[in-house]
Formats: structure tokens, sequence, C-alpha cells
């Protein structure tokens, strides 16, 4: 995710989602009266909700950034709200619920008829219940054929079998936008969550989103709202410094990357002071002074010029990596 002063050109923000090559990239901007507009790109359209890049958004607010209360986020699907709790992070999510389809699009009924008990939809997805978990586990996809769907994305979706640790399983495709599949999408479990809810008649479930890397979350139906719980994981942060004098800060969490630009907090957090770069590998120094941010390691001492952290799970403190000289064209 970036979190900008200011909106940056939508062409340049699809350029950098298309560049990260993530299932979503976020771009935050402040609002002046408080929360953060939010918008979601995927490498190669924006879209109009997501629920894991909004995850992965608080994660670097409330853990890094320290913000008190939990934030809010102003976007196309509404405000989503996001707290955390002991086992991690709760969002709040609008209810979606769905629309019955007849019959399967054609693009994927070859692949899908046999085993199908239901299909229905919203305006970003087609859902297809199957008869068992193992069905959506072992699916393989066509996916030039889901393409056919264009940006609208497919999501199997079974219950768990008997003594499963979750109550349903399911798994979303969307190539048409980019995202082969996704590994876990919040979102579609404002649809879901009411769909299970009411056939096993219970209004708190455990979902389970079962792609190769797979995640687990915890839900709650409240009227007209869904809470989908879940944690997020640190993997590792750092500062990239270009020779430009353009700081931004980077953290990377829950398989989204975190960008900060100067100015994109109020309270002043990113400040920047004019000090002459620092050699980096075999990289010659500026001509001139830049403006560099005090780069601050997690002992709290202020640092000046390149510095690059990575933590892996388990460590201790982070250790210092080497940053390497920005690549020259032939």
């Amino acid at each position: 995710m970036l979190f900008l002063p200011d909106w940056l050109d939508e062409a340049l923000m699809q350029a950098i989602a298309r560049e990260n090559n993530l299932a979503e990239t976020a771009f935050a901007v402040g609002r002046a009266e408080g929360g953060w507009e939010l918008r979601w790109f995927t490498p190669t359209q924006a879209v109009d909700f997501c629920g894991h890049a909004t995850l992965a958004t608080a994660h670097v607010l409330i853990a890094h950034e320290g913000q008190a209360p939990p934030p809010s986020f102003h976007t196309r699907s509404g405000v989503l709200h996001v707290s955390a709790d002991p086992s991690g992070y709760r969002l709040d999510l609008p209810r979606l619920d769905p629309e019955p389809l007849e019959a399967l699009p054609a693009e994927i009924a070859p692949q899908l008829a046999d085993g199908a008990i239901a299909v229905f939809r919203t305006f970003e997805n087609i859902f297809v219940e199957l008869e068992g978990a193992d069905r959506v586990r072992d699916f393989v996809p066509d996916l030039a054929a889901i393409a056919g769907l264009g940006p609208v994305g497919l999501v199997i979706t079974a219950r768990e079998r008997s003594g499963g640790r979750a109550d349903f399983v399911s798994r979303c495709f969307v190539p048409g936008a980019g995202i082969p599949e996704d590994p876990v999408t919040g979102s579609i479990h404002a649809t879901l969550m009411p769909y299970w809810a009411d056939w096993l008649g219970r209004t708190r479930l455990t979902a389970c989103q079962a792609s190769a890397r797979g995640g687990w979350l915890g839900c709650e139906l409240a009227g007209s709202r869904v809470m989908a719980g879940g944690a997020c994981r640190h993997l590792h942060e750092g500062r990239d410094l270009p020779s430009r004098g353009r700081a931004l800060r980077r953290v990377t969490g829950a398989g989204r990357a975190g960008v900060f630009l100067p100015g994109a907090f109020p309270c002043g957090k990113a400040q920047t002071r004019s000090v002459r770069p620092a050699r980096v590998g075999s990289q010659a120094p500026d001509a001139h002074d830049h403006p560099r941010p005090a780069c601050r390691g997690w002992s709290g001492r202020a640092r000046t010029g390149p510095c690059l952290y990575s933590r892996t799970a388990g460590a201790g403190r982070p250790r210092p990596v080497r940053a390497f000289p920005a690549r020259r064209n032939a």
C-alpha cells in the first residue's frame, strides 16, 4: 500500500500496481476531517471493493504508526472500519446479498456443470456452490475460460466436511483483472457469510479460503454488516531513499507492500532534512544535497542516508541488508 499526501494520476497508480504485480495495491490519502480515502488497483484495473488490502493498510497504521482510534476508510463501497483485538483485526464490511442466477454463464459452464448446486452473483463476482469441500480444493481452473467473464470474478464455495475446522471453504479467481487466484479475499465474505449463515442457521462462522497459500477468517453477521476477522503477519520493513531526494518508506505485511511519501501524515511523521547522501554500493554520491528523511531504526536512534532493514518471523531486532545501487539503462 502507498500512503500519499495527495492523489497521483490514475495512470501512474495503475502502473505502480502493475509493477507490484500483487493481487491488489492499495493507495491511501489522509482526510482533513479524519480517516483515509482508499482506492485499490489490481495489475490491470481499479476495483471497487477489496477487503484484504484494507486489512493490510490498517495493520500498518495501527501496528507501525500507532494510529488510534482504529482507522476508517472512505471507499467506493462505503466507509470501512478496522479494529484490533487480541486475535488480530476485525474488518467491518457492508453486507452484500447475492442475486440468484438460473444457469451457469456459458464461459464457465463446461468446467463447473458437474457438481454445481447453486449459482448467484453480486456486482463483482459470480458464486458457485459445489457439492463438497473436496471439489473446491481439487478444482483445477481453466483460467482462459474464466477470463472470458472479464473483470468479474469466479468464487467457488462449499460446506466443509464433517469434523473440519471451518464451516465453509472457498476459492476466488479473477484472471480477467490480472488475478489468476487470490490467496485470501476479504470482500467475498461480505456475500459468503450471509449466504452460509442462512443455510447453517448461525451468525458466527469460520471460513477457510483454500488457495495454495490459504487463509482463515472468523466471520460474524451483524444485521447489515459483516465482520471478518484475521491476523496479519509483519514480514519486513525498510526505507528506500532514491537519489533524487523523493523519500519513500516501505512496510511489507500480509503480502502487501506499503510506501509512505513525504507529507502523507499531517502530523509530520515523514520529516525530511537536507544531508549529503551516503555512498550506496558502487553508486557515487550525488553532486548536490537532497532532502532525506532521518531514518529511525527500531532502536529509536536517528540515522541519515540509505538504510534498509529486514525481519523474519521469530527474529529479534531487524538485521541490516545491503542496499544495492539502482540498475542503470544500457
